[in-house]
């Protein structure tokens, strides 16, 4: 008879790092963010973003059609910059 004994402790923190591996992949592959996206990584509702940083004119932002567009890298650029201006 066959015993195997699992550390459950390292699997999960195998696993997650796979899973942290593939989200930076796929962060990588995104070129744009549109709305729901820039909500989603600021975690912040439309309202306060428009009342804080969106008419900001360092704020990187085009219009296609009625949908807004933020370019990736320099949206988060932009971001990084804002919040430490306010600390």
């Amino acid at each position: 008879m066959i015993h195997v004994q699992v550390d459950e402790e390292a699997i999960k923190k195998i696993y997650q790092e796979a899973i942290n591996r593939r989200i930076e992949e796929l962060d990588k592959e995104l070129v744009f963010w549109d709305s729901n996206e820039l909500k989603r990584r600021t975690c912040l509702s439309w309202n306060t973003i428009q009342d804080t940083f969106f008419h900001d004119e360092r704020f990187p932002k085009v219009k296609v059609g009625g949908k807004w567009l933020y370019p990736a890298k320099e949206a988060e650029k932009f971001l990084i910059e804002w919040m430490n201006e306010r600390r």
